[in-house]
């Protein structure tokens, strides 16, 4: 399964003042697939060396400063031939400082070799910045993947081709069920591929559950040991947040007596460990967005679709039939979707009882308010109050419905959304 960022690795390749790439993001996500068959593809040899433990090559680093003598020594340790300018070297599991170092000496000045780093320590990043790097973040796979692994290209060109235009899709029906089992599945490579093969649905729930638990597991990072038993309280309770109508995060679902300051650290751990996303209360629009928000409301999203349904125990029926699986699901991936995409994430709430989902920035400044309208709350009229009071320019609805633009507002279905990377 080709993935998208492979057209980046591509252009990486190519790049005349080419830096060792960190590549990052969480587990399960296809990071070391996903390099190894870049290296197949396109290189004459691969050298790939696990990193985690590997004291042989600490060492190395420690006693080696020549990147000339470094490859062939990498070359001996794996047995792999080395050609230059035609091998790709890949370091995984990176998280030692010591070796992120070593990795930093084919940044120091233009070279021929072609240096990958992989890391799921998001926690670690700060520690690994410098401009010897190159930095890409690569995240579980989007609806258009699943499409094209599904074999669906042409209804992933249809929801491209309809995007660009504003115009109606004509398979908007079959990208709206396929979009319901993406959410049921989700993103992850190997849920998807056992879709794809077409496993029975208890098949697809033990793999999601099985990457849930990795995903609980990184809780056991944590230096203060009562902050294990607390994020998993967090995380367990996002499906009940999620499900009803003020989704904003309470402490007393967690349990009778929990306080904003005994979570306060493992939640900000959560959010920088990308194991859960944030969004922010803001009930002004000024920009910089971020100047507007207020850090005691927020909201918590799972980084995929797929972990909070199977948290929730859905069946497709139950997602067909009930508008507030719907709409947590729908609310969730769209802002999965905004965070892959590079945005904050904001929510707007009046003083009132207008609530805007989601309220995003664009690199040119604009500001872009995104609700969720589906058939329980279809005539929802917050979006329009928002409108009028802050002179936006565009706005989006996401709808069940085709694509359309109707004063001003683009009508979305929650299928087409990965566009908004684009935007």
């Amino acid at each position: 399964m080709e993935r998208k960022i492979t057209y980046f690795l591509k252009k990486w390749k190519m790049d005349l003042i080419r830096k060792p790439l960190l590549l990052y993001g969480s587990k399960q996500i296809g990071k070391t697939y996903t390099a190894l068959s870049f290296g197949k593809n396109y290189y004459r040899s691969t050298i790939y060396i696990n990193t985690s433990h590997n004291k042989e090559l600490l060492e190395l680093f420690k006693k080696e400063r020549s990147i000339d003598k470094l490859a062939i020594a990498f070359s001996n340790m794996t047995g792999v031939e080395f050609f230059k300018e035609e091998t790709l070297f890949i370091f995984d599991n990176v998280e030692d400082i010591d070796i992120v170092k070593g990795i930093k000496l084919f940044g120091f000045d233009r070279n021929s070799y072609h240096v990958i780093a992989i890391t799921s320590r998001l926690d670690l990043l700060t520690h690994f910045k410098g401009e010897e790097f190159q930095y890409k973040m690569m995240s579980e796979m989007d609806f258009e993947e699943y499409l094209v692994a599904r074999g669906e290209l042409e209804v992933a060109k249809k929801i491209r081709d309809a995007y660009n235009k504003r115009k109606g899709n004509p398979y908007h029906a079959k990208a709206m069920d396929l979009f319901m089992e993406y959410l049921l599945t989700g993103g992850f490579p190997e849920a998807v591929f056992a879709a794809v093969e077409e496993h029975s649905f208890t098949e697809i729930s033990a793999i999601q559950q099985k990457i849930f638990d990795v995903y609980k597991g990184e809780l056991t990072r944590e230096k203060n040991l009562i902050d294990v038993p607390r994020g998993l309280e967090v995380i367990y309770s996002i499906p009940e947040q999620l499900k009803k109508e003020n989704k904003k995060f309470q402490y007393g679902l967690i349990g009778f007596g929990h306080r904003a300051k005994e979570y306060e650290n493992i939640i900000q751990n959560l959010v920088r460990k990308q194991l859960v996303y944030r969004s922010y209360k803001i009930r002004q629009v000024k920009s910089p967005l971020s100047s507007c928000k207020e850090i005691e409301h927020f909201k918590l999203y799972f980084p995929d679709d797929g972990l909070l349904s199977v948290s929730l125990h859905l069946f497709k029926k139950q997602l067909l039939e009930d508008e507030a699986y719907k709409e947590t699901l729908y609310e969730n991936h769209i802002a999965k979707t905004l965070v892959e995409a590079g945005y904050s994430l904001y929510y707007y709430q009046s003083s009132g009882k207008a609530e805007v989902n989601f309220v995003i920035q664009n690199r040119q400044g604009q500001v872009i308010p995104i609700e969720i309208a589906t058939r329980s709350n279809s005539k929802a009229k917050s979006l329009s109050v928002f409108m009028k009071k802050y002179t936006t320019q565009d706005a989006i609805r996401v709808t069940e419905n085709n694509l359309a633009v109707k004063k001003g507002v683009f009508y979305l279905p929650p299928y087409a959304f990965f566009c908004m990377k684009d935007l």
